[in-house]
Order: structure tokens, then C-alpha cells, then sequence
């Protein structure tokens, strides 16, 4: 399977999924483009990712999902440096745990800056780039979800607000973008990677035992799953697929 003059965007592809993903991508031929915040960190660790991949033309650039005028910006260079876009992954995102009884710890300021990146964020992503993934006559867009946006049960119920919001999003764009664009999530459970702050092996351990699959998800789960929805899921458009090793049943 080749995907050899076709080109990828990965928002947020320096974080462990995204740079699993991007990976995936690029060892079948796509020219893949990082996005990352103006922060020097973010930067860094997007460029790190873009020297590792195998093939050329990759690239990094800057994009924050909660500023339209960037991800616009983005949109050119992409356009100028690569002339098409056929697959956008929507792997940005942020979360901080708030225990739900804690009413008075989700503020006003979190609550807005949750849906801002959360929700907005790949909303406006989405907006920005469907005009190229149209053009491409066969494009695919896959954000990512939670187990959390269905069973109410995650960092915060600001976050589950805005996975429910993404499973409902995916929905709705996937009949106004047919039959140009295909649009999916895919949606875990726990993930050991650092997403949420505070968690370590300690939760991963105590999660794991009550999942049926007896251990949480890797990125490269997750990133198989959102990959396989560009190689394997052709006919599959509107959905949410479920990663989680059980752990929703």
C-alpha cells in the first residue's frame, strides 16, 4: 500500500500519538506536515519528529488550533510547499484533571479554554482545511475522542463534554463533506503516555487490572486505529471507533 505523493497533516504530531501517526504515514510515502504552538519546546520536539521520519518533503510549521488566523496561515503554506492535502489527524488537545464533585474547581476560565481547544479548535481545523480535502477528491479526516465523551467518566466533565462533542461533530461533517471526505474519531481509554497530568504507572497499573484486556492502550494502539482509517476503513465514514481494550463494556 503506497501513499506516495499524497500529503498529511498531523495537528499536534509532536505529542506521543501524533508522532507514532506521523510515523505510519510516512513510512508508506506521504509527505507529512507537523503542526505545533510558537512555543520553543513544542517546536523542538516537532522537529525532532519530522528528522525521524524516512522519506522527504516533511515539514514543520506553526498552527494553534484556538487561533483561526494561524491554522489560515497554515493552510497556505501547505498549499505553496505541497499543493494538496488528502488526510488531516486532528491529535491535538489538552486536558487537567478536576475531580466532578469539585464544582467550584471547573471554572469559568478552564471551561472556555477546554472548549476552545478541545472542541473549537478541531472545528476550526476542520473548517480551515476542508476546502483542500474536498479537492482531493478522496480525503479523510480522523480526530480523536474519548471513551469519556459516552460514559461520563474522565479528567473532567468539561472533558467529557467535549469528546461527547466530537463524536457528535463527526457526525454531522461527515454528511455535509460526503462524498469528498470521509470524516471519523477514534476514541480511548487510558493511554499511558503523559496526556494527563498527574498520572503515572500507579493509575495505569490500577486501570489496567479492571480492563478486560488486562492493560491500557499504547499510542501505537491508538495510532494503528487512526491509521487504519486511511488503509483499512474505506468504506467507513460518521463513526466513532472504539479503542479501549474493553474498558467501556
Amino acid at each position: 500500500m503506497s501513499m506516495g505523493g499524497k500529503a498529511v497533516l498531523v495537528v499536534g504530531g509532536a505529542g506521543s500519538i501524533g508522532a507514532v501517526v506521523a510515523r505510519r504515514f510516512a513510512e508508506i510515502g506521504a509527505q507529512v506536515v507537523i503542526s505545533h504552538r510558537d512555543v520553543p519546546e513544542e517546536a523542538a520536539a516537532a522537529q525532532r519528529v519530522v528528522t525521524s521520519l524516512p522519506g522527504e518533503g516533511h515539514f514543520a510549521s506553526v498552527a494553534d488550533v484556538a487561533r483561526s488566523d494561524t491554522l489560515t496561515a497554515l493552510r497556505s503554506v501547505i498549499e505553496a510547499r505541497c499543493g494538496r492535502l488528502d488526510v488531516l489527524v486532528n491529535a491535538a488537545g489538552f486536558t487537567k484533571p478536576v475531580p466532578h464533585a469539585d464544582l467550584e474547581g471547573l471554572d469559568d476560565e478552564l471551561i472556555d479554554r477546554m472548549f476552545a481547544v478541545n472542541w473549537r479548535g478541531q472545528f476550526a481545523t476542520i473548517r480551515t482545511f476542508a476546502p483542500l480535502l474536498k479537492a482531493s477528491g478522496d480525503g479523510l479526516i480522523v480526530s480523536i475522542s474519548s471513551i469519556a465523551g459516552t460514559n461520563g467518566i474522565g479528567s473532567s466533565i468539561a472533558y467529557c463534554a467535549v469528546k461527547a462533542g466530537i463524536d457528535v461533530m463527526t457526525k454531522s461533517l461527515a454528511r455535509v463533506l460526503a462524498p469528498e471526505v470521509r470524516v471519523l474519531a477514534v476514541a480511548p481509554g487510558v493511554v499511558d503516555t503523559q496526556f494527563v497530568p498527574g498520572r503515572g504507572a500507579d493509575f495505569n497499573q490500577k486501570t489496567a487490572a479492571t480492563t478486560p484486556l488486562k492493560r491500557v492502550a499504547t499510542a501505537d494502539d491508538i495510532a494503528s486505529a487512526i491509521f487504519a482509517c486511511s488503509t483499512h476503513l474505506t468504506f467507513s465514514t460518521g463513526t466513532t471507533i472504539v479503542v479501549d481494550g474493553g474498558r467501556s463494556l
